[in-house]
């Protein structure tokens, strides 16, 4: 690829990061759907769309130069985060591995990746168009288009890397989550955590699981924030808060902390009547981590 190539393709891709990033930060106003005065708008909330998508940018080249580890240690801390690791040592060196996170938001997937000391990490994650956007991390990606619900190449690739000996990634909650640190409803949301991850007990079991615990990603500042009732709904109020940390550095100081379990063994729980039992194991660790995480 010639220089000018490059230097078009940044463009491009700094263009859409930041058309993409200008709709979120609309939406996350509740002004998404606004027609009259768009124009107008979209040219208010330029300049911070702007900013973030030279910073995601920048993360995406720098795993493209060295490795996910690198790239996310590096956007934590540009997005005024400090990361506290605790029992890393349960996380394997080697060996087929199924990490499963909970999903609090914003930094929380770079943590996770600044955190994990795995060069084989692969992430079982959602299409998203802003994903699509960064061609570096995309490499590590495992796609699944939720609009299609057939996810089984995905589902193949991802069981086929852990039998490979590979670590995975993944969310079983599939949607954000209350920050255990921050907000209440943590503990409850372990209820909607899907019962398929089970599945890769089945397809890989020699897999060891490892549930993880992030907290700590949202500013508790940001969330008393009293431009957050602009928004009527719950949920709403707290991603505007949320949107409102990533635009205000005041708001952006936090330290993440991340937290893994004990291995569960795949092995122990390969049966499918034993989908329950494993699902259990999984929920009951989570469950202590967060309490101790509330207690802390």
């Amino acid at each position: 690829m010639t220089a000018k190539s490059v230097k078009h393709s940044h463009k491009t891709q700094l263009a859409e990061l930041t058309r993409i990033n200008t709709h979120d930060l609309l939406k996350a106003f509740g002004l998404e759907k606004v027609r009259c005065g768009r124009q107008l708008l979209d040219a208010l909330v330029w300049w911070p769309a702007r900013r973030f998508a030279q910073t995601v940018l920048h993360y995406d080249q720098l795993i493209g130069e060295a490795n996910l580890s690198t790239g996310g240690a590096w956007a934590a801390q540009a997005l005024g985060a400090q990361i506290k690791i605790s029992n890393v040592e349960h996380v394997p060196a080697q060996g087929p591995l199924l990490i499963l996170a909970n999903h609090p938001g914003l930094t929380d997937t770079v943590a996770l990746f600044a955190a994990i000391p795995r060069p084989d990490l692969r992430i079982l994650a959602a299409e998203r168009p802003f994903l699509n956007a960064l061609p570096q991390t995309s490499r590590y990606l495992i796609s699944i288009n939720e609009a299609s619900g057939h996810n089984l190449t995905a589902i193949r690739a991802a069981a086929g890397h852990l039998r490979s000996g590979g670590a995975l990634l993944t969310f079983p909650a599939g949607q954000i989550e209350p920050d255990p640190a921050v907000l209440p409803g943590a503990l409850a949301s372990l209820q909607h955590w899907s019962a398929s991850i089970a599945l890769f007990a089945r397809l890989a079991p020699a897999t060891q699981i490892v549930p993880v615990l992030v907290s700590g990603v949202l500013s508790a500042r940001a969330q008393r924030s009293p431009l957050r009732l602009i928004r009527r709904q719950q949920k709403d109020r707290e991603w505007l808060a949320a949107t409102l940390q990533l635009i205000w550095p005041a708001y952006r100081s936090v330290t993440v902390q991340v937290t893994f379990g004990r291995p569960i063994l795949a092995a122990d729980f390969s049966h499918p009547k034993h989908d329950s039992l494993l699902m259990r194991a999984i929920v009951h660790t989570m469950q202590t981590l967060i309490k101790r995480c509330q207690s802390a």
